[in-house]
């Protein structure tokens, strides 16, 4: 609106107030008798207008507006922008988020591991129907797989082996009790596989299936032993050795047991840690060595993971 126009308006603002007149006496008065001649009426006052800096008309403060609205857009973007940034770090996994990454503990890479399918109608050794606790499925397809990174022995492939390839795992002198034992359990199949893991463990797993539950713990407690102090049969090299206590905690399979072995110092330029896995009709026979020590955590992920596969 321009100067003239706001002028105006309150111009005519003091006109209207000035000339409005009096109010008529009501009509029920008697009119005076002889009426005062009227005083000579008064000049109208001059109309001054009021400049328009004295009295501004509102108008709103556009540079604050625009201001206003800028930031109020700069708030709204942020707010969305952190939000996202929310939902994007909630979505990511703890390794992926820059500076929360988790340092490696030590355990292995393994594959993403499956129970084989069994046909159509046959039970899993566990559950109702096998009161026996049979493996039907392939022995071999229970072995537990190499870890990323790792050097397969190329005697070990996983598959069939010979019992004296199981026997190659213990020192001479202990080779005609197993033998013995043997032959006494039905040992029906043992298959194998064996790797090299990067940070120089040499890992053998064994599985052996008996024709029953009872040959398999026959054959654990007498044949290998299991637990025994004095007269244990230890892996070839072990002279020393001492229960595994932290073993049992780690490996929680139900209807399964893990027994868990050291060697303890003086060990040598190698140290071997060893377990004997009594599931069903089947025996686990899981041996890892390394020079300088056998990790524990590894050690233990590795029992739990082949456990679970007999579980």
């Amino acid at each position: 609106m321009s100067e003239q126009t706001d002028t105006t308006e309150v111009t005519d603002a003091v006109e209207t107030e000035a000339t409005v007149p009096a109010q008529a006496e009501s009509p029920e008065a008697a009119p005076a008798p002889n009426p005062a001649p009227a005083p000579e009426a008064a000049p109208e006052p001059a109309t001054v207008p009021v400049p328009v800096a004295e009295v501004p008309a509102p108008k709103p403060p556009r540079r604050a507006l625009r201001a206003a609205l800028r930031w109020t857009a700069a708030v709204l973007v942020c707010g969305g922008l952190g939000a996202g940034t929310a939902m994007g770090i909630t979505a990511m996994e703890r390794t992926d988020v820059p500076g929360l990454a988790t340092e490696s503990d030590g355990r292995w890479d393994y594959p993403k591991l499956s129970l084989p399918a069994l046909p159509a109608g046959v039970p899993r050794p566990f559950t109702d129907g096998n009161d026996g606790e049979v493996h039907h499925a392939d022995l071999r397809a229970l072995l537990l797989p190499a870890p990323a990174g790792a050097k397969p022995d190329p005697k070990l492939t996983g598959g069939w082996v010979t019992t004296d390839q199981f026997f190659a795992t213990y020192p001479k002198e202990a080779l005609p009790g197993l033998k013995r034992e043997v032959a006494e359990t039905a040992l029906r199949h043992v298959a194998a596989r064996g790797w090299t893991a990067p940070d120089g463990t040499v890992t053998r797993v064994h599985l052996l299936r008996f024709n029953s539950v009872a040959f398999a713990e026959d054959f654990r407690d007498e044949a290998l032993k299991t637990g025994v102090m004095g007269s244990m049969v230890l892996p070839t090299g072990v002279e020393n050795w001492e229960d595994t206590e932290d073993l049992a905690s780690e490996v929680k399979v139900p209807y399964v047991s893990a027994y868990g072995y050291d060697e303890t110092v003086p060990y040598g330029a190698e140290q071997t840690r060893w377990s004997v896995i009594q599931a069903g009709d089947t025996l686990g026979v899981v041996t890892l060595s390394r020079k300088g020590g056998v990790a524990t955590v590894p050690f233990q992920q590795t029992v739990a993971l082949q456990a679970q596969l007999l579980g």
